[in-house]
């Protein structure tokens, strides 16, 4: 009789101790953080703060002996320094540097210190999201990931950060294009995405060739040794370097640009032509080109590209020709866009929303635990059993929070949705398992108990992965979210806290 009851105290042993590890685990991939601040976002590059090395990444502390431990604090203030014009002394304190500086603006753009690993939506973060799809034209899987793989590239080349554009299709089967960027205003993403983005090299008026497959047929990247930074050296604003990289023409495109070149003259150095080919995106110059001496008049598909960056340091010089060979190398691959866009839906968070929309969301959640609770304590009259569901959901919402973060998973409206349904759900189970498991008519042990209202919970559980598997697609995927953090909820609940949870109620009966 001693030896069984050992087994079953190893038993339960076991799995609470995979739920304490499972525990464990989620608050290192949540990796909470308790500092204070304001992270610094982007940088001007032609602004003084930029040359004295404030860079992005970094994070404000201080500014002109003000404390700064948050975005609010940074605002008030740059407003309260620059409330009059002129000139002004700033000095910034970063949490390893202070930099001083003579300014009449701060171009710098700043964000709150994350608090955690956990990434949240636009419903919480702001921004604006838009739902897209091509004009007249119905794409299939493939040409919509095309679509989308473009867009990323262009959108991040253009130095659009904290991005995400990915496919999604409605129950009717139909493709669509979601663009979400935080920070971002309904007039910024008409303006990236209402336009095809033409690509088009031009040598004075006229046009000598046009990125994509039309005049281009391959550019050369990740690859040293046709694509690379070239040389470094010291300038007047710290150091400059040059790149380099080859794009082959196609042979229509190689005689159009052998024929403008032809009428060209030499530049004072005999090194370079007259003229600088410009590269234009929807008409706006992005950068100007010297073009070789010895391509002049030469039919030629393979030609040189070159530019330069410059940064305080030589690393920064480095990082910045890098960028810019990526920037071009990007524009001139994927030239315009492959199809004319239509925004079908569009939306718009503010921060300020979200953070309000957070705090309701918070206070919601408690009111709801504390009524939980509650009505558990006031069914079973018994504080073991009322701090078994407490810890139980306080468990899922933890580890499904971690797995979040791991997998980088945006949180948004439609996804915390489901982490509330996901431990609704776990609350019903475990109530299954309570009332199963008390059961006095019946002449089945606990343990057989237990494992009745297990078969059942995860009869339950098939049940909900089938309805939540058509929502990762109704509404053009704008329900992913939620369908997708149910699943992994539930099955958090199924795998781990259901089995540890069944183990404390059995003992804590037969005791």
């Amino acid at each position: 009789m001693v030896y069984g009851e050992e087994r079953n105290t190893m038993k339960i042993t076991l799995r609470v101790w995979i739920l304490i590890i499972a525990l464990m685990l989620a608050v290192l991939m949540i990796s909470p953080s308790f500092k204070s601040g304001a992270v610094i976002k982007s940088v001007d590059q032609n602004s003084t703060a930029y040359q004295e090395g404030v860079r992005q990444g970094m994070v404000i502390t201080e500014i002109n002996d003000q404390k700064v431990e948050n975005m609010e604090d940074y605002s008030s203030a740059v407003l309260e320094i620059f409330a009059t014009g002129g000139e002004k002394r700033i000095s910034i304190k970063t949490q390893s540097e202070e930099f001083i500086f003579l300014t009449e603006t701060l171009p710098i753009t700043v964000g709150n210190l994350p608090k955690s690993k956990i990434k949240t939506g636009l419903d919480l973060s702001g921004g604006a999201r838009a739902l897209v799809k091509a004009v007249e034209i119905e794409l299939d899987e493939q040409q919509i990931a095309e679509l989308v793989a473009i867009t990323s590239q262009r959108l991040n080349a253009f130095g659009i950060t904290d991005v995400n554009v990915r496919p999604v299709k409605d129950l009717s089967g139909s493709n669509f294009m979601l663009v979400e960027i935080a920070g971002a205003t309904p007039e910024d993403i008409k303006d990236l995405l209402g336009k095809q983005g033409k690509f088009e090299a031009k040598v004075g008026n006229q046009s000598v060739f046009e990125g994509g497959e039309k005049d281009i047929s391959d550019v050369c990247r990740n690859d040293a040794s046709c694509a690379g930074i070239q040389s470094c050296f010291p300038s007047t604003e710290g150091y400059a370097c040059n790149f380099a990289f080859t794009i082959y023409l196609t042979e229509d495109a190689a005689k159009k640009h052998a024929d403008i070149t032809d009428t060209l003259g030499f530049d004072d150095t005999g090194q370079y032509l007259n003229e600088s080919l410009y590269l234009y995106v929807d008409d706006i110059e992005v950068d100007s080109l010297l073009i070789s001496s010895g391509l002049k008049g030469q039919i030629t598909t393979q030609i040189s590209i070159q530019g330069s960056g410059s940064g305080i340091s030589q690393q920064d010089a480095i990082d910045d020709s890098r960028a810019n060979m990526n920037r071009l190398q990007t524009i001139l691959i994927t030239g315009s866009l492959p199809y004319k866009l239509e925004i079908v839906k569009l939306d718009s968070i503010s921060p300020f929303l979200g953070k309000e929309f957070s705090k309701g969301l918070i206070m919601l959640g408690l009111i709801v635990f504390i009524i939980v609770s509650l009505s558990i304590f006031i069914r079973y009259r018994r504080i073991k059993i009322t701090l078994a569901v407490i810890l139980t959901m306080f468990s899922e919402l933890l580890i499904t929070l971690g797995i979040a973060a791991l997998i980088k998973w945006n949180l948004d409206a439609p996804a915390i949705a489901g982490i509330i349904a996901g431990i609704g759900t776990g609350v019903n189970d475990q109530i299954v398992l309570i009332e199963e498991s008390s059961e006095k008519e019946s002449a089945r042990s606990t343990k057989e108990k237990v494992k009745r209202a297990l078969f059942i919970i995860f009869g339950a559980f098939l049940t909900i992965v089938a309805a939540m598997l058509p929502l990762l697609w109704a509404g053009a995927g704008l329900l992913r979210g939620f369908a997708f953090t149910t699943i992994i909820g539930i099955t958090v609940g199924i795998l781990i806290t259901r089995p540890a949870f069944a183990d404390i109620i059995r003992n804590t009966l037969e005791q």
